[in-house]
Protein backbone atom coordinates (compact mmCIF):
# COMPACT_ATOMS: atom_id res chain seq x y z
CA UNK A 1 0.00 0.00 0.00
CA UNK A 2 1.56 3.45 -1.16
CA UNK A 3 1.52 5.95 1.72
CA UNK A 4 0.39 9.84 1.45
CA UNK A 5 2.83 12.08 0.47
CA UNK A 6 2.74 15.39 2.27
CA UNK A 7 4.76 18.28 0.76
CA UNK A 8 5.54 19.69 3.81
CA UNK A 9 7.39 16.89 5.37
CA UNK A 10 9.54 17.47 1.50
CA UNK A 11 10.34 20.80 2.46
CA UNK A 12 11.40 19.62 5.98
CA UNK A 13 13.43 17.19 4.69
CA UNK A 14 15.29 19.79 2.88
CA UNK A 15 16.08 22.30 5.69
CA UNK A 16 16.81 19.17 7.64
CA UNK A 17 19.56 18.09 5.10
CA UNK A 18 21.06 21.45 4.17
CA UNK A 19 20.85 23.86 7.39
CA UNK A 20 21.85 21.23 10.61
CA UNK A 21 24.86 20.26 8.93
CA UNK A 22 26.41 23.39 8.91
CA UNK A 23 26.15 24.50 12.15
CA UNK A 24 28.77 21.91 12.82
CA UNK A 25 30.95 21.76 9.94
CA UNK A 26 33.77 24.31 11.37
CA UNK A 27 36.16 24.59 14.48
CA UNK A 28 34.86 27.94 16.39
CA UNK A 29 38.61 29.05 17.99
CA UNK A 30 41.49 29.28 15.57
CA UNK A 31 44.97 28.04 15.99
CA UNK A 32 46.32 31.42 15.22
CA UNK A 33 45.92 35.34 14.78
CA UNK A 34 47.99 36.76 11.72
CA UNK A 35 51.43 34.85 12.28
CA UNK A 36 51.32 34.06 15.59
CA UNK A 37 50.07 30.83 16.60
CA UNK A 38 47.69 30.60 19.78
CA UNK A 39 47.80 28.10 22.44
CA UNK A 40 46.55 28.20 25.79
CA UNK A 41 45.49 30.02 28.04
CA UNK A 42 45.32 32.70 24.38
CA UNK A 43 41.85 32.44 22.35
CA UNK A 44 40.88 34.38 19.29
CA UNK A 45 37.57 34.65 20.19
CA UNK A 46 34.98 34.35 22.95
CA UNK A 47 34.80 31.37 25.34
CA UNK A 48 38.31 30.60 23.25
CA UNK A 49 41.55 29.61 26.14
CA UNK A 50 41.33 31.22 29.64
CA UNK A 51 38.88 33.58 30.26
CA UNK A 52 41.02 35.40 32.39
CA UNK A 53 43.24 36.05 29.55
CA UNK A 54 40.33 37.18 27.30
CA UNK A 55 39.49 40.51 28.57
CA UNK A 56 43.17 41.33 27.87
CA UNK A 57 44.53 39.68 24.61
CA UNK A 58 42.44 39.58 21.48
CA UNK A 59 42.47 38.94 18.29
CA UNK A 60 41.73 42.11 16.03
CA UNK A 61 41.76 41.94 12.42
CA UNK A 62 44.85 39.31 12.28
CA UNK A 63 46.25 41.05 14.94
CA UNK A 64 47.06 39.86 18.67
CA UNK A 65 46.82 43.07 21.02
CA UNK A 66 47.38 43.25 24.52
CA UNK A 67 45.00 45.98 26.43
CA UNK A 68 45.75 47.97 29.94
CA UNK A 69 44.28 50.81 30.89
CA UNK A 70 46.99 52.80 29.23
CA UNK A 71 46.05 51.49 25.73
CA UNK A 72 46.58 48.59 23.65
CA UNK A 73 49.58 47.11 22.52
CA UNK A 74 50.65 45.10 19.55
CA UNK A 75 52.27 41.35 20.51
CA UNK A 76 55.36 40.95 18.76
CA UNK A 77 55.85 37.12 20.24
CA UNK A 78 54.86 34.74 22.37
CA UNK A 79 57.16 32.12 24.06
CA UNK A 80 54.83 29.22 25.28
CA UNK A 81 58.08 27.29 26.83
CA UNK A 82 58.80 29.93 29.27
CA UNK A 83 55.70 31.50 29.83
CA UNK A 84 56.84 34.98 28.38
CA UNK A 85 54.44 37.69 25.63
CA UNK A 86 56.41 39.93 23.93
CA UNK A 87 54.69 43.52 23.26
CA UNK A 88 55.83 46.94 21.37
CA UNK A 89 54.47 50.73 22.47
CA UNK A 90 53.61 52.62 19.90
CA UNK A 91 54.26 55.43 21.63
CA UNK A 92 58.34 54.31 22.73
CA UNK A 93 61.25 55.88 22.10
CA UNK A 94 63.49 53.39 20.83
CA UNK A 95 67.15 54.56 18.94
CA UNK A 96 65.49 55.10 15.73
CA UNK A 97 62.85 57.38 16.91
CA UNK A 98 62.10 59.17 19.63
CA UNK A 99 58.79 60.92 20.52
CA UNK A 100 56.00 61.77 23.78
CA UNK A 101 54.52 59.26 25.45
CA UNK A 102 51.96 58.72 28.32
CA UNK A 103 53.71 55.77 29.83
CA UNK A 104 52.78 52.08 29.94
CA UNK A 105 50.68 49.94 33.23
CA UNK A 106 49.04 46.85 34.24
CA UNK A 107 45.83 46.55 35.36
CA UNK A 108 45.92 45.66 38.81
CA UNK A 109 43.78 42.41 38.26
CA UNK A 110 45.60 41.50 35.13
CA UNK A 111 47.20 38.20 34.97
CA UNK A 112 50.90 39.31 34.02
CA UNK A 113 53.44 40.62 35.72
CA UNK A 114 57.08 42.29 34.22
CA UNK A 115 60.03 39.65 33.13
CA UNK A 116 63.21 40.63 35.33
CA UNK A 117 65.12 41.03 32.27
CA UNK A 118 63.06 44.38 31.03
CA UNK A 119 64.98 47.77 31.35
CA UNK A 120 63.24 51.10 31.37
CA UNK A 121 64.47 54.43 30.68
CA UNK A 122 62.75 57.34 31.08
CA UNK A 123 63.83 60.34 28.75
CA UNK A 124 63.89 64.26 28.94
CA UNK A 125 62.70 64.64 32.61
CA UNK A 126 62.73 67.44 34.32
CA UNK A 127 65.96 68.12 36.78
CA UNK A 128 64.09 70.03 38.75
CA UNK A 129 61.17 68.95 39.37
CA UNK A 130 61.12 65.39 39.00
CA UNK A 131 60.40 63.29 41.93
CA UNK A 132 62.66 60.19 40.08
CA UNK A 133 65.99 62.77 41.11
CA UNK A 134 64.73 63.35 44.06
CA UNK A 135 63.78 61.84 47.60
CA UNK A 136 61.11 59.64 47.39
CA UNK A 137 58.09 58.87 49.87
CA UNK A 138 57.64 55.55 48.70
CA UNK A 139 60.89 53.71 48.71
CA UNK A 140 63.55 53.37 51.80
CA UNK A 141 66.31 51.51 52.18
CA UNK A 142 66.79 48.06 54.06
CA UNK A 143 66.33 50.02 57.78
CA UNK A 144 63.96 51.77 56.74
CA UNK A 145 65.79 55.03 57.28
CA UNK A 146 66.89 57.29 54.50
CA UNK A 147 64.69 57.62 50.71
CA UNK A 148 66.22 56.11 48.05
CA UNK A 149 66.87 57.11 44.60
CA UNK A 150 64.27 55.78 41.59
CA UNK A 151 67.14 55.91 39.37
CA UNK A 152 69.93 53.26 38.73
CA UNK A 153 73.41 54.36 39.64
CA UNK A 154 74.88 51.84 37.33
CA UNK A 155 72.49 53.07 34.43
CA UNK A 156 74.42 55.76 33.13
CA UNK A 157 76.10 53.99 30.40
CA UNK A 158 72.97 52.74 29.27
CA UNK A 159 71.56 56.57 29.25
CA UNK A 160 74.94 57.14 27.72
CA UNK A 161 74.17 55.14 24.72
CA UNK A 162 70.68 55.94 24.67
CA UNK A 163 71.32 59.46 24.14
CA UNK A 164 74.28 59.20 21.52
CA UNK A 165 71.16 57.52 18.80
CA UNK A 166 70.74 59.88 16.04
CA UNK A 167 67.34 60.28 17.05
CA UNK A 168 67.93 61.59 20.48
CA UNK A 169 71.04 63.30 19.81
CA UNK A 170 69.42 65.93 17.24
CA UNK A 171 67.46 67.22 20.46
CA UNK A 172 70.72 68.39 22.79
CA UNK A 173 69.44 66.91 25.43
CA UNK A 174 71.40 66.50 28.20
CA UNK A 175 72.19 63.20 29.83
CA UNK A 176 71.29 64.57 33.10
CA UNK A 177 67.87 64.14 31.75
CA UNK A 178 67.70 60.60 31.25
CA UNK A 179 67.18 58.06 34.39
CA UNK A 180 67.22 54.21 33.92
CA UNK A 181 63.87 53.01 36.39
CA UNK A 182 65.05 51.06 39.21
CA UNK A 183 61.53 49.39 39.73
CA UNK A 184 61.51 46.92 37.38
CA UNK A 185 57.59 46.39 38.46
CA UNK A 186 57.45 49.98 37.97
CA UNK A 187 56.48 50.29 41.95
CA UNK A 188 53.37 49.03 43.97
CA UNK A 189 50.85 50.46 41.22
CA UNK A 190 52.22 48.57 38.10
CA UNK A 191 52.46 51.56 36.15
CA UNK A 192 54.71 54.43 35.09
CA UNK A 193 53.20 57.33 34.81
CA UNK A 194 55.12 59.94 32.75
CA UNK A 195 53.18 63.04 33.52
CA UNK A 196 53.39 62.74 37.32
CA UNK A 197 56.99 61.66 37.24
CA UNK A 198 57.80 64.75 34.19
CA UNK A 199 59.26 62.84 31.88
CA UNK A 200 58.35 63.46 28.19
CA UNK A 201 58.99 59.45 26.81
CA UNK A 202 60.79 56.64 27.99
CA UNK A 203 62.49 54.03 26.10
CA UNK A 204 62.00 49.81 27.19
CA UNK A 205 64.12 46.81 26.03
CA UNK A 206 64.26 43.25 27.39
CA UNK A 207 67.85 42.71 25.57
CA UNK A 208 71.14 44.01 24.72
CA UNK A 209 71.61 40.90 21.70
CA UNK A 210 74.75 40.40 22.46
CA UNK A 211 75.77 44.16 21.54
CA UNK A 212 75.60 46.25 24.76
CA UNK A 213 77.28 49.03 23.20
CA UNK A 214 75.09 48.99 19.98
CA UNK A 215 71.56 50.69 21.12
CA UNK A 216 70.70 50.24 17.32
CA UNK A 217 70.74 46.58 18.03
CA UNK A 218 68.90 46.19 21.46
CA UNK A 219 65.45 44.22 21.72
CA UNK A 220 62.96 47.43 22.01
CA UNK A 221 59.34 46.29 23.95
CA UNK A 222 58.14 44.68 26.85
CA UNK A 223 58.47 41.05 28.22
CA UNK A 224 55.76 40.01 30.11
CA UNK A 225 55.21 36.94 32.50
CA UNK A 226 52.10 34.89 32.18
CA UNK A 227 50.81 32.44 34.93
CA UNK A 228 48.23 29.67 34.31
CA UNK A 229 47.28 29.70 37.68
CA UNK A 230 48.17 30.18 41.53
CA UNK A 231 50.57 26.54 40.92
CA UNK A 232 51.20 27.76 37.52
CA UNK A 233 50.55 24.16 36.21
CA UNK A 234 48.95 23.22 32.48
CA UNK A 235 45.38 21.97 33.14
CA UNK A 236 45.21 18.40 32.81
CA UNK A 237 42.04 19.07 31.23
CA UNK A 238 43.37 21.12 28.42
CA UNK A 239 46.36 18.84 27.55
CA UNK A 240 43.89 15.88 27.31
CA UNK A 241 41.86 18.43 24.41
CA UNK A 242 44.83 20.06 22.58
CA UNK A 243 46.08 15.73 22.14
CA UNK A 244 42.67 14.90 21.03
CA UNK A 245 43.42 17.94 17.84
CA UNK A 246 40.76 20.14 20.61
CA UNK A 247 41.37 23.96 21.47
CA UNK A 248 40.93 24.91 25.09
CA UNK A 249 38.22 26.94 25.70
CA UNK A 250 35.42 27.70 28.19
CA UNK A 251 31.69 28.26 28.09
CA UNK A 252 31.28 32.17 27.81
CA UNK A 253 27.67 31.69 29.11
CA UNK A 254 27.77 29.65 32.11
CA UNK A 255 29.74 29.54 35.21
CA UNK A 256 33.52 31.18 35.33
CA UNK A 257 35.77 28.22 34.66
CA UNK A 258 33.04 26.06 32.83
CA UNK A 259 35.98 24.05 30.35
CA UNK A 260 35.13 23.62 27.02
CA UNK A 261 37.26 21.38 24.34
CA UNK A 262 36.26 22.93 20.71
CA UNK A 263 36.51 20.32 18.51
CA UNK A 264 37.12 20.28 15.13
CA UNK A 265 34.20 19.53 14.05
CA UNK A 266 32.76 22.26 15.69
CA UNK A 267 31.38 20.81 18.50
CA UNK A 268 31.99 21.30 22.65
CA UNK A 269 32.78 18.63 24.92
CA UNK A 270 33.35 18.59 28.41
CA UNK A 271 36.86 15.97 27.90
CA UNK A 272 38.03 15.61 24.38
CA UNK A 273 37.46 15.17 21.04
CA UNK A 274 38.44 11.47 20.74
CA UNK A 275 34.50 10.31 20.47
CA UNK A 276 36.08 6.81 20.58
CA UNK A 277 37.52 7.17 16.87
CA UNK A 278 40.93 7.06 15.72
CA UNK A 279 43.50 9.58 17.09
CA UNK A 280 44.54 10.32 13.31
CA UNK A 281 43.07 14.21 12.13
CA UNK A 282 41.71 13.45 8.98
CA UNK A 283 40.22 9.70 9.49
CA UNK A 284 38.51 10.94 12.39
CA UNK A 285 36.66 14.15 10.88
CA UNK A 286 36.05 12.26 7.71
CA UNK A 287 34.36 9.16 9.58
CA UNK A 288 32.55 12.00 11.74
CA UNK A 289 31.19 13.79 8.53
CA UNK A 290 29.88 10.24 6.31
CA UNK A 291 28.26 9.28 9.86
CA UNK A 292 26.41 12.67 9.99
CA UNK A 293 25.18 12.42 6.98
CA UNK A 294 24.15 8.76 6.87
CA UNK A 295 21.94 9.98 9.67
CA UNK A 296 20.16 12.85 8.28
CA UNK A 297 19.47 10.66 4.60
CA UNK A 298 18.10 7.98 6.99
CA UNK A 299 15.97 10.50 9.27
CA UNK A 300 14.88 11.99 5.72
CA UNK A 301 14.18 9.17 4.57
CA UNK A 302 12.14 7.89 7.21
CA UNK A 303 10.35 11.13 7.32
CA UNK A 304 9.66 11.05 3.80
CA UNK A 305 7.42 8.33 4.04
CA UNK A 306 5.65 8.99 7.45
Amino acid sequence: MKLPHHPSTTIFSFIFIFLLPSSISSQTCQRSCGKLPLKFPFGSDLGCGDPRFHQHVSCSQGNLMLTMHTGSYPVTNIDYINKVMYISDPSMSTCSCTQPSKGFGLDWDSPFSFQDDNIFALLDCSTSSSPIFQSSTLYTDKNNNSKVSLCDNQGTSICSFLYSCRAISTINLPISTCCVYTPVDLGPAFEMDLQKLHCSSYSGFYSFNERQSDPNSWKYGIALKYKFSVNNEYPSSCANCEMSNGICGYFSGGAYNSFLCNCPNGINTTNDCYFGANYNYGSRLSSWQIGTWLFYCLACLLISVW
